[in-house]
């Protein structure tokens, strides 16, 4: 997930990067989530205390070292991370957010989450699809987002990508597509994997769509993000909160 995290991935992982954009490239850099190292604060609270691989809070839940600290990551993991979203639009926001948290700390993202939202018009496709050069320049001027001319390009082409599956079922049937036959069921956050087979594939074919930024570490960030894969830690009081895995 997050920050240092292992895009969803893990606290105690290092940033992981791919390499460029163009949907024809295989890499990306990225940084997942629940695998990712989570938070850079440096140090926890009293209230807390570690458990195996999780943390209990003063709340007395279990959680990841990633989502102990940080009052925002805490509340993210507790009520959006690992949960489907619905719809096509709440995906392409999901894919965009995962690209441009590449080589950052999902933190980092989550804060400016709503500069973003605010930016790319919700992240409606059919605006961003519609954007021209003063969309794109006042973009790049905008001091609230990630002003990466790549990422930024990326969620526009992405934009149109999702508009032209709309034949083909849409964006969120065609993710769910690559959800695999099982899940893992990591102790540690060591054995959260950062990619898969599925993800993959499922970078593969997205890049035949179309799509860039979309690098199999990120798809498997996306994975975790929204329930396709459900990286909870076994103790964790997240884990199956989804509905998706049992």
């Amino acid at each position: 997930m997050p920050d240092q995290h292992r895009v969803g991935t893990s606290p105690a992982r290092p940033v992981r990067l791919s390499s460029s954009v163009s949907p024809s490239t295989s890499a990306e850099p990225s940084v997942d989530h629940a695998g990712s190292a989570g938070p850079s604060t440096s140090a926890e609270p009293s209230t807390v205390k570690s458990l195996g691989g999780v943390v209990v809070g003063d709340d007395g839940l279990a959680r990841p070292a990633w989502a102990a600290v940080d009052p925002m990551m805490r509340e993210y993991y507790d009520t959006e991370w690992g949960m489907p979203v619905s719809g096509e639009q709440a995906m392409y926001e999901r894919i965009s957010l995962e690209g441009f948290q590449a080589g950052l700390s999902w933190a980092t993202i989550l804060r400016k989450r709503p500069a973003f939202r605010a930016a790319f018009h919700d992240f409606d496709p059919d605006r961003v699809a519609g954007y021209t050069e003063t969309d794109f320049e006042r973009l790049m001027s905008d001091v609230g987002i990630v002003r990466n001319r790549l990422k930024i390009r990326a969620t526009i082409t992405n934009a149109q990508a999702t508009i032209d599956l709309r034949s083909e079922g849409g964006l969120e049937e065609f993710v769910w597509s690559f959800k695999p036959a099982a899940t893992p069921a990591p102790r540690s956050i060591d054995e959260v994997p950062t990619t898969s087979a599925e993800s993959i594939a499922l970078s593969k074919a997205l890049r035949k769509k179309g799509f860039a930024f979309v690098g199999p570490t990120t798809m498997y960030a996306l994975m975790e993000a929204v329930g396709v894969v459900d990286t909870h830690l076994i103790d964790s009081h997240r884990r199956g909160s989804s509905g998706v895995w049992r």
